[in-house]
């Protein structure tokens, strides 16, 4: 945390040295720990939007951030795991992830960076 001084610093002849704590919120959504400096900010965009936007009623599937993080890639992969996303082995954690929809009865999603033309080899996060 950085400590701050209050610039107010006198009131009716008396000095007031306040220092406070300021309110920082930046937490790592992999860890929830907080992060000093910028944090390393991932969306998930698909490469093309869909026809329709998605209903109120019903909600986009996929939240697509930005979400923050530390900057290294475990930490975006712990918050994958945690959502049972699967990451794609041949990408890596970069600012903009696509979203891949795995066919299926069950609505279930892995991640990629969308940068090798080879086939996606989904893993567990």
């Amino acid at each position: 945390m950085t400590e701050t001084r209050f610039r107010g610093g006198e009131i009716m002849g008396i000095r007031i040295p306040t220092v406070f704590e300021e309110n920082d919120a930046i937490r790592c959504a992999g860890c929830g720990e907080h992060i000093d400096g910028m944090p390393f900010r991932v969306s998930l965009m698909d490469i093309m939007a869909p026809e329709a936007p998605p209903s109120w009623a019903i909600g986009a599937p996929i939240n697509p951030g930005p979400h923050q993080f530390h900057a290294d890639g475990d930490h975006f992969r712990a918050w994958a795991r945690r959502r049972g996303y699967l990451f794609c082995r041949l990408s890596d954690v970069r600012e903009l992830m696509r979203p891949v929809p795995i066919p299926g009865d069950e609505a279930r999603w892995g991640v990629c960076d969308g940068l090798h033309p080879e086939a996606h080899e989904l893993v567990p996060a």
